[in-house]
């Protein structure tokens, strides 16, 4: 047997299938569900990233890139001026990410898709004049992309990677070979590229870091897109090689999720859309305070205990006991817990510096007692509040607020947006941008729409 790039090769075929199927696809290929779903995905990304565009760590992240960076051409949401798409790409897709209320899919994989993969897109596309259509066709790709590499490595998670840095690498650069229109060797090797520089760590949770790895995803997605146009080869083995990604990163490997059902089993489809500002596998435990505070109306003071059960995965993920500051807090169940029944929400506010270190949120967070459940979904959770009173009110959530089984309107991801763009300095106003969006497939230049998009 021959040996091509340094390993004996398997030739299974799975990753050139798979990007074959990505080089072929058209725009009308697309069933009408999927080209409304990446709508909403659209506008749900854009509001997150214009919610932070503000933001003074922001602010100086772009001085720091601003210093070394003359190169123009890809707007930055919610700033005047450009950089070149790959510089771009890191700031959109880190403000995208950066309060941690972007989209998440969880089919199997804990994935925040759209900030690496939107923040690569928008920008190479505006640098590129690309059509509404390239930019849903792309997108989609680029969901196909993250979530089946991840399926097929089921241990990734547990290792310690950051999702959204690593899958969202190979996302983001297959949605960027789609973008630039690449045969399929060439986006065999842009996945090779990607995929060779996946990286982000856990440890960084709360933390800028963590949504710097969705920036950085963004940016080495273009790279490796850009590289394989240019000529650059890769193994064309990467997902399934005997040292390919799904071997390195994970203990177990299931290599028929990259291309079983290609086609008809669509990942954007089964999206999730957050309602609450922070880690997903809290929200079901949320949605359970919230409805214990409504149907009880008794003050958080008159709390003796709450137990909290809920999946294991939500425990280890989240469990910051006492958290001095609002990126912290987003890991923080007990916080979550705290927020959503004092405030009966867990928007941007809830999860501020000052709220971290609020006396009632800490003093009832110290009164919230995990119980992990082995047979709960991850979104999954039941709470029992109990009173001073000796009354106990119990509360189950089957299906935590903005997943699959439990869906959001549009109407509320409009509203969602237009509370995340108010009071932001836009060159246009924010109903002009939800208008653009849902007839995306319509624009003949995506600079139209980014151009709504910048700020004044």
């Amino acid at each position: 047997m021959s040996v091509k790039y340094g390993v004996a090769p398997l030739e299974l075929g799975l990753t050139r299938e798979f990007s074959s199927f990505c080089s072929n696809l058209k725009f009308t290929d697309l069933p009408r569900e999927v080209v409304e779903e990446a709508k909403r995905g659209i506008l749900d990304w854009m509001g997150c990233a214009i919610a932070a565009s503000d933001n003074p760590r922001i602010g100086k992240f772009i001085e720091t890139l601003s210093e070394f960076s003359s190169k123009t051409g890809a707007s930055v949401i919610g700033q005047k001026g450009e950089f070149g798409p790959l510089e771009a790409a890191l700031v959109n897709g880190q403000m995208g990410h950066f309060y941690d209320y972007d989209d998440t899919h969880m089919g199997g994989v804990v994935l925040h898709t759209s900030s690496p993969v939107l923040a690569a897109i928008l920008g190479l596309g505006e640098n590129k004049k690309k059509t509404g259509q390239d930019i849903i066709l792309a997108y989609t790709l680029g969901f196909e992309a993250g979530v089946r590499v991840g399926q097929t490595a089921p241990d990734h998670h547990d290792g310690g990677w950051h999702l959204t840095g690593t899958l969202g690498t190979i996302a983001a650069g297959v949605a960027s070979a789609s973008l630039l229109k690449l045969d399929a060797e060439k986006t065999t090797f842009a996945l090779g590229f990607s995929a060779t520089q996946a990286a982000g760590m856990q440890q960084n949770r709360g933390t800028m870091s963590k949504s710097f790895h969705a920036g950085r995803a963004a940016s080495n997605g273009i790279l490796a897109a850009l590289m394989a146009s240019s000529g650059y080869d890769s193994s064309d083995e990467i997902v399934e090689g005997r040292k390919g990604f799904s071997k390195i990163y994970s203990k177990t490997q299931n290599y028929d999720f990259l291309t079983k059902n290609l086609g008809s089993n669509w990942a954007i489809l089964t999206n999730g859309y957050k309602p609450y500002a922070c880690g997903i596998v809290q929200h079901p435990l949320i949605d359970a305070m919230i409805t214990a505070s409504k149907n009880t109306n008794i003050p958080h003071d008159e709390i003796e205990s709450v137990d909290a059960l809920i999946h294991p995965h939500t425990i280890t993920i989240t469990g910051v006991e006492d958290p001095q500051t609002g990126l912290k807090s987003k890991f923080s169940l007990k916080h979550s817990a705290a927020v959503g029944y004092i405030d009966r929400h867990a928007g941007l506010s809830q999860y501020s510096d000052a709220r971290a270190v609020a006396p009632d949120v800490s003093s009832l967070r110290q009164k919230i007692n995990p119980v992990p459940k082995d047979d709960f979904r991850k979104d999954q959770c039941e709470v029992r509040v109990k009173y001073k009173n000796g009354n106990i009110e119990t509360v189950n959530v089957e299906h935590a607020l903005g997943t699959t089984k439990n869906p959001v309107s549009s109407d509320f991801l409009v509203e969602k947006f237009l509370a995340n763009a108010s009071g932001k300095r836009l060159s246009s106003k924010p109903e002009a941008i939800v208008e653009a969006i849902w007839r995306f497939e319509d624009l003949p230049d995506i600079a139209n729409l980014m151009s709504l998009t910048r700020g004044t």
